[in-house]
């Protein structure tokens, strides 16, 4: 029965036998059955993580925020990656919840008719990440994308740049994208600029993606004196491209763009940028996971979780026409 109690986690056991039970263990190479240990439970130590993507730098990030909340505690994050793809997130949560986790975390608010109907009717937690644009199943956790937009417009037009143009992924698949163009594109017309020239792509952000969509825009439309990129490694590229042909930054064209990406620390010059408050999203999001795993069955949470992070603008060397 101590064995038990300790392999499991649970009742009131002498730190020294601890100890010992779990170095006996350790010894062994024994690994506890969770799925046997589970048939009384119905649930598993384990929290279905479902994101769009393990290329994107922003979900690592994330990943560490939730990982660092989980430590010292049963619960493990198991990850699923449904490339932005409708149909392959409900099969990828689908495959998820027939393991019977104590957790969802998902990333993003919009889903399939089918993925909602799962995740309304899990009975687990259910956390909603990175976008507060919308109504959640359950909890959220993330940032505002459309103010973020309005706030980039906003230090653009301050600056006074007027002849703008964005680059960035294709909308019907990257929601928070969409968003921020949208507040960005709103926030532009109430001070009557509109966006002279855009261009978009699929597939994953890259410097070299970056670099050949800014040599195109501005072939097309040279007079152009900002680039809004919609994430920081497109901007780096773009910005890489115009330190090659010679091109005053920011003097002559502007540019930022969206992340704040800390790989992109050692480039020539400091991208403007806001934060999208990774680590932070995935830290808070674990620690309601954590909190309404801790209730009684038949006990409603007071709080509903609905956490909005605020991001902030760095201005770094690309976004200061106006020196201060």
């Amino acid at each position: 029965m101590t064995v038990s109690r300790v392999l499991r986690n649970r009742g009131d056991v002498s730190a020294a036998t601890r100890d010992k039970v779990l170095e006996a263990a350790k010894t062994l190479g024994y690994v506890p059955n969770q799925i046997a240990g589970s048939l009384a439970s119905q649930r598993v130590n384990l929290v279905a993580v479902v994101i769009p993507s393990l290329s994107n730098m922003v979900f690592p990030e994330v990943l560490t925020g939730i990982n660092r909340a989980f430590e010292d505690t049963p619960l493990q994050p198991v990850v699923g990656v449904t490339d932005y793809l409708p149909e392959k997130e409900e099969q990828v949560l689908y495959e998820m919840l027939s393991w019977r986790p104590s957790g969802v975390i998902i990333a993003g608010l919009e889903h399939s008719d089918a993925t909602r109907a799962m995740l309304k009717n899990a009975g687990i937690p259910v956390v909603e990440i990175m976008d507060t644009d919308g109504t959640p199943i359950d909890a959220m956790v993330g940032i505002s994308h459309r103010r973020a937009g309005r706030e980039m417009a906003a230090a653009i037009l301050k600056q006074g740049y007027h002849r703008i143009g964005f680059l960035g992924t294709k909308m019907p698949l990257d929601h928070r994208a969409r968003k921020r163009f949208e507040g960005f594109t709103e926030a532009l017309a109430k001070a009557g600029v509109e966006i002279e020239d855009r261009e978009f792509y699929s597939g994953g952000s890259a410097l070299a993606k970056g670099r050949e969509m800014t040599e195109a825009m501005l072939e097309r439309s040279p007079d152009l004196d900002f680039l809004y990129y919609s994430n920081d490694m497109i901007g780096a590229g773009g910005l890489l491209h115009l330190l090659d042909k010679g091109i005053d930054v920011p003097a002559q064209i502007g540019l930022a763009g969206f992340n704040g990406v800390e790989l992109l620390d050692g480039l020539p010059r400091q991208l403007a940028t806001m934060d999208a408050c990774r680590k932070e999203i995935g830290t808070k999001a674990a620690e309601i996971i954590l909190e309404r795993s801790a209730l009684a069955e038949d006990e409603t949470p007071e709080d509903p979780g609905h956490v909005t992070l605020s991001s902030k603008i760095s201005w770094g060397d690309t976004l200061r026409r106006y020196r201060r």
